[in-house]
């Protein structure tokens, strides 16, 4: 890589092979004026005049930045008209080389831009006073004198931009001369203005020098409006520039992320060569140092300014301005130099009262421009908007992998686990299969019994360790849950990923010691292969788990999946027909589960499940017949028997002071059939049932699955009135911003987190982040699996609204929860006046 002070030092010697011919031109055509002008020179006291006006008119009122060099509108075209006409050429090459040698001395400019500056001025000076030897004399302030003037006074313009873009030519190559050529062509305009400018004045100097007076009046009336309307034009482009970066920053999300939207708009918003994001590394984040240069597209990792800079600021917590500025410190001027660095700001990125980094530009654009005071609090303006993103994207990302990793053992959970499975099945490479290796640690609730669950604790924590030691560096090993543990990796065969297991269990095999207390780690073995054994994640995490319990009675510990093990699955075959006899014959009932305000405990509406008691196996599991039915086509009859149901019962609710809302699930499946809406439509009006009063439960993956197929008959249900809701949310891989997009009121929190929040800081964290956004979003939130009071005080602190759960009610018979309401709303268990609160039923 290049360094900064590198690359300036080739710049140098190179911009010659431009400087060196401009001046060689300069001096031919002086030379070839001087043989055909009479006189070549003359009128010094004017000249001098006229030079005195040529600097003054050289300071820019507005700049524009193209690339690295700050253009300056100035109105030196406006005295250089008047010397075209009133003085001899050479004179006129003189006076005007001589005020870009002044005006650039001025500006304080480096060696080599001074003489190219020069060279140029020189150069498109005799050429014009050239080419104004070849018209006819000038006579007059005629049209022909007017044409004549603008001809010669925009040629020093175009020699000056041509000059310019040949220097971005040799130096950067054709393509940088050819963007700053034409980048420059608009600017030919304030060169044009200040021209007819200076052919009027040259009017009113013939027809009458006092007029003269009037025009300096004007001219300063106008330079103030000028002036007034350049502020208010940077204060506009600083306020677009401000908001564009703010929605950048905002919606960023990792620390690379934030610096890739920041860093090339703060370098642009300060018109600034650099600009870099410095984060130290703190907890799992690793240092970031990241910098925008203006001739590179993407990001560099080193910075043009020393660590001391950074440390320094880190540590004061204060800005740091260096450089040729008002506002200037001296204390590291010097290692500055020696990074080629003219100036900078840094000021620190703050966490509360903690610095997190900091954010500094340098080198303003321009050789004559430095940051100045209203610098300072625009760049500490973009670190607070860069800060705030930067906190929140890590407290997303902590929120994250909260969720995805289990507390104890820092490992990736199941859920995290199965995320990657599911990605690694996506990609099919031949002589591969994805093994997935599920080691359950015997007898650790003995343990747990024995010496209390700390010592538990520290088996899983040293089960773990031993267990990432061991595996390939290719594999990811992650906590199922319990005592369980979950490797997943591709290997060549499933007989590959079954000596591996033994391998591992082998390995981690040994001796663990609690003080005097001497324990053996032993391990049950299951293994699963796609596609050998499923071709989706769930199925495969099924099928090992099915395995490993198998495991446990088989000598060697260690047992590969197979069909024998799939009792369940065969019984679901077996219910097939079992379930159309069943629906036939009203077998299949709906029970209701309260649906509770956890303030003052009232009933606002009931979840409707399906039971079925089978003749012979008893009681179907509700994912069983649900899966039969899906597989069998039979999921519409079960889907209207449901509704039907509960419909009826909310029409019959003979509470007329409490209506009875219902609120029924719906699988996947059932929102790709676009004859649904109408049958829901059709039973609400033959029930004579308000829609507001159905809610319509879908499972996160079923209404987020990546997909639009879900969303029309979501949009249909919705114009219909009926309520719309989420079920199982955060068991999925997505996010509430998706729901943004879909037509839902309202979210339920799955109740695996609901049940951990007393114990989980982590489960507590995505409650309450669920429950905090899914107000933002004006959606409604109710919590599954209510099952104790201090879970409710949990959730009634974070704001959570609506429950249900065995500490209000079990799924009851429609009989039943009417028996249980009126138990509920017995008067005497509040005070008068006040609403009654439902009792809890264990």
């Amino acid at each position: 890589m290049t360094g900064p002070g590198t690359r300036r030092s080739r710049s140098t010697d190179h911009a010659w092979l431009i400087t060196g011919p401009l001046f060689l031109f300069a001096v031919v055509c002086s030379t070839v004026t001087s043989l055909i002008a009479r006189p070549p020179f003359g009128d010094w006291p004017l000249a001098v005049l006229l030079l005195v006006v040529m600097v003054a008119a050289g300071l820019p009122l507005l700049n524009f930045t193209v690339r690295r060099q700050s253009v300056g509108v100035a109105l030196t075209e406006i005295p250089l008209v008047l010397a075209f006409y009133l003085i001899p050429p050479l004179t006129v090459v003189v006076i005007y080389t001589l005020a870009a040698v002044a005006t650039h001395l001025w500006h304080r400019m480096g060696t080599t831009k001074l003489w190219f500056n020069v060279a140029r001025a020189a150069a498109g000076s005799s050429l014009a006073v050239l080419l104004l030897q070849a018209f006819p004399p000038v006579e007059g302030v005629g049209p022909r004198t007017w044409l004549t003037l603008f001809t010669v006074a925009i040629m020093v313009n175009l020699v000056s931009i041509t000059s310019i873009a040949g220097m971005y030519t040799l130096l950067q190559g054709w393509q940088t001369g050819w963007d700053a050529f034409r980048r420059s062509l608009p600017l030919f305009i304030a060169p044009a203005i200040n021209i007819v400018a200076g052919l009027i004045i040259l009017i009113l100097i013939d027809s009458n020098w006092w007029s003269l007076l009037l025009l300096a009046a004007l001219t300063a009336a106008l330079t103030l409006v000028y002036r007034a309307y350049a502020q208010f034009f940077r204060q506009h482009r600083t306020l677009a520039d401000m908001y564009e970066l703010s929605r950048a920053v905002g919606g960023s999300g990792q620390d690379g992320a934030l610096a890739d939207a920041l860093l090339p708009r703060v370098r642009t918003l300060m018109q600034a060569e650099y600009a870099t994001l410095w984060l130290p590394a703190q907890g799992r984040h690793p240092e970031v140092l990241l910098t925008s240069r203006i001739a590179d597209s993407g990001l560099l990792d080193v910075a043009p300014t020393p660590p001391a800079l950074r440390e320094r600021v880190r540590q004061e917590g204060q800005t740091l301005v260096l450089g040729r500025g008002p506002v200037s410190d001296a204390g590291l001027r010097a290692a500055l130099s020696d990074q080629g660095v003219k100036d900078v700001i840094a000021v620190p990125l703050r966490s509360g009262q903690a610095v997190v980094g900091t954010l500094e530009v340098a080198n303003r654009l321009g050789a004559s421009n430095s940051f100045v005071r209203t610098d300072v609090p625009l760049l500490e303006t973009v670190a607070a908007h860069a800060a705030v993103a930067l906190e929140n994207a890590r407290l997303v990302d902590r929120l994250r992998h909260d969720a995805d990793h289990d507390t104890l053992t820092k490992l990736p959970n199941r859920r995290r686990v199965t995320a990657a499975v599911a990605e690694a099945v996506k990609i099919a490479v031949p002589g591969e299969v994805v093994a997935l290796l599920l080691f359950d640690v015997d007898r650790l609730r003995q343990v747990n019994e024995s010496l209390g669950h700390a010592a538990g604790d520290k088996v899983l924590v040293e089960v773990a360790k031993r267990l990432c030691a061991c595996v390939p560096s290719s594999a990811l090993v992650g906590r199922a849950g319990g005592d369980e543990f979950l490797v997943t990796l591709r290997l060549e065969s499933a007989e590959a990923a079954l000596e591996l297991a033994g391998q591992l269990r082998e390995q981690i095999r040994d001796e663990m010691v609690f003080g005097a207390l001497t324990l053996d780690v032993n391990t049950a073995v299951g293994v699963a292969v796609h596609p050998d054994h499923g071709s989706d994640a769930v199925t495969l995490l099924q099928r090992v788990d099915l395995a490993a319990t198998a495991a446990k009675s088989v000598p060697g510990s260690v047992l590969p999946y197979s069909p024998a093990l799939e009792s369940r699955s065969l019984r679901r075959l077996g219910l097939a027909g079992d379930l159309r006899r069943a629906l036939n014959d009203g077998e299949l009932e709906v029970y209701f589960q309260p649906k509770v305000t956890l303030r003052d405990r009232r009933l606002i509406g009931v979840e409707c499940l399906a039971r079925w008691e089978h003749p012979a196996h008893g009681a179907v599991a509700p994912e069983d017949f649900v899966a039969v039915a899906e597989h069998t086509g039979q999921l519409g009859r079960l889907t209207e028997f449901v509704l039907r149901e509960s419909l009826r019962r909310s029409r019959d609710w003979g509470h007329g002071e409490q209506p009875l809302a219902v609120a029924v699930n719906l699988a996947a499946r059932t929102l790709t059939d676009q004859h649904f809406p109408a049958l829901v439509r059709e039973l609400l009006e033959e029930y004579g049932v308000p829609p507001q009063r159905l809610t319509l439960e879908i499972t996160e993956s079923g209404v987020l699955d990546g997909t639009e197929r879900p969303i029309p008959t979501l949009r249909r249900l919705r114009d219909l009135g009926v309520r719309l809701s989420v079920d199982d949310f955060g068991t999925g891989n997505s996010s509430l911003a998706q729901l943004r997009r879909l037509p839902v009121h309202e979210v339920k929190v799955d109740r695996s987190f609901v049940q951990g929040m007393a114990t989980d800081p982590g489960d507590l964290a995505i409650v309450n982040a669920v429950v905090t956004l899914s107000q933002q979003f004006g959606l409604a939130v109710v919590a599954e699996g209510v099952e104790s009071e201090l879970t409710l005080e949990l959730l009634q602190d974070i704001g959570c609204e609506i429950g249900q759960g065995f500490l209000f009610s079990r799924p009851l018979p429609y009989e039943r929860l009417e028996a249980w309401y009126g138990a509920q709303i017995d008067p005497e268990a509040s005070p008068a006046g006040e609403l009654p609160r439902l009792r809890v039923v264990p």
